[in-house]
Parts: structure tokens; C-alpha cells; sequence
């Protein structure tokens, strides 16, 4: 994976509208195959070639919300990082992600509650220059006063 940022946490105190963070994956076969296993989504769109060729993908495409798991990365990982509680997400699928497809997964702060401790990021994922996923995230953020 290639990230922007080192891991860690940027408590909600040093927030600022506007920050963003990336990491970039390449979904491998492998990725798709364990990815089903865990999730126990054997739809064969994803796992089947013959299958799959003959859907309106033309061919074999990764589960979406493996797509989402790398904006959960970022926001897991780098912004706002260890010690973020997931509240809701929204999620828009645009286009397939393929096996092979460099997936570039973005998070950016779009409003702060500091009171709350409440954070909505704006998410997506690109392939190439091709929205593959957007939406939006709240989180609780940690906070140096608390954690």
C-alpha cells in the first residue's frame, strides 16, 4: 500500500477542515478470494470468470465493500486514526473495481463538532482518474482531553 502519511492519530484538537489523506492499493485476486471467505459473499461475479463474463461487467469485479474497507484504512489508520469509532457512512458505487485495478482511496474533513467530538469526512475512491466509490463518514475522534 502506499499512503501519504505515517499511521497513527491526529487528536480532534488539531483537526482542521480541509485535511486530507490517501493510500493507494492494488486489489489482487487474492484480495477478492479472502475477501469472500471472511465475508462469506461467494457471489460468483466475483469469483467466477465464465460467470462473470456474461453479467453487465463483462468480467469479474471486486466485492464493493472491499472497495470500502481501504476509506476505512484511511480513517482507521491516518485521519483522524487510532482510536476513530466509526458512526455512519454513506456509500455510492460508481463504477467496477478488477482485479488488478490500482484503487486510490481518499478522506477529507469537511466539518468538526468539537463539543461532540463528532467529525464528517467526505470519502472516494479512484481508479485512474474514475470516481469508483464517494460518500461521506462520521466518526467520534479521539481526543487528547479524553483518550
Amino acid at each position: 500500500m502506499f499512503d501519504n502519511l505515517p499511521r497513527g492519530t491526529i487528536v480532534i484538537e488539531d483537526l482542521e477542515v480541509g485535511m486530507t489523506r490517501h493510500l493507494q492499493k492494488q486489489v489482487t485476486d487474492r484480495d477478492i478470494e479472502l475477501f469472500a471467505e471472511v465475508s462469506t459473499d461467494r457471489n460468483p461475479v466475483h469469483l467466477d470468470d465464465a460467470y462473470a463474463q456474461d453479467t453487465i461487467f463483462e468480467g469479474r469485479i471486486a466485492h464493493g465493500m472491499l472497495t470500502a474497507g481501504l476509506v476505512s484504512a484511511v480513517i482507521g489508520e491516518q485521519l483522524p486514526g487510532h482510536g476513530t469509532v466509526y458512526l455512519g457512512q454513506t456509500l455510492k458505487f460508481m463504477a467496477p473495481v478488477r482485479p488488478g485495478d490500482m484503487v486510490r482511496a481518499e478522506v477529507t474533513v469537511e466539518a468538526i463538532d468539537h463539543a461532540k467530538r463528532r467529525v464528517t469526512l467526505a470519502t472516494r475512491c479512484l481508479v485512474g482518474d474514475t470516481v469508483v466509490l464517494k460518500g461521506e463518514a462520521v466518526v467520534l475522534a479521539p481526543s487528547r482531553k479524553f483518550d
